[in-house]
């Protein structure tokens, strides 16, 4: 990153981390990022909706999957990269790692959107941008890193598509 890029996701950062100065914003922000973490938030809800959506089972465990395999991504490319965490902000919650780029939580809430919202579930994806933007707030990623989290989240889901829908279906038509 050049110099102008690197000021303004400082800036940017700053900004969203001063948010936090409402206590209000801070508990949520906290309770987010702590759902968040390792993507359990949005396995549990696919393993959940696995279980309710019986008709659907097989297309929910496989968005479920596309969710965990985004979310384990993530943290193979983390561990390339390797860039430390923000230092001029003070973080709210403790971090599972050291390395920031990309948010993990970001990969994994967005590849649950694109995933769980093809399948219907329309609450996810603001909940999921909440969730991203929670990472700013409490001071432990740069919004490029969550832009990159998002960004590889969605791809992940979007290579995936067919073969998750191909769930939906594949009860139908198999032989005894």
């Amino acid at each position: 990153m050049d110099d102008m890029e690197t000021g303004i996701d400082h800036r940017i950062l700053a900004a969203l981390r001063a948010r936090a100065a409402d206590p209000r914003v801070a508990t949520a922000a906290r309770a987010l990022s702590g759902a968040g973490e390792h993507g359990a938030l949005w396995i549990t809800a696919g393993l959940a909706a696995a279980t309710v959506d019986g008709a659907r089972r097989d297309a929910w465990l496989r968005a479920t999957a596309l969710t965990a395999g985004a979310h384990l991504a993530s943290m193979v490319v983390k561990r390339i990269v390797r860039r430390p965490r923000p230092p001029h902000v003070e973080p709210l919650v403790r971090t599972a790692g050291r390395h920031s780029f990309p948010s993990s939580h970001a990969t994994s809430a967005t590849a649950a959107a694109v995933a769980y919202g093809a399948l219907g579930a329309y609450a996810v994806p603001p909940l999921a941008a909440a969730m991203c933007l929670s990472r700013l707030v409490v001071g432990v990623h740069y919004p490029s890193d969550v832009a990159a989290g998002a960004a590889l989240g969605a791809l992940t889901a979007r290579v995936g598509a067919r073969w998750m829908k191909a769930g939906a279906h594949g009860r139908r038509g198999r032989r005894s």
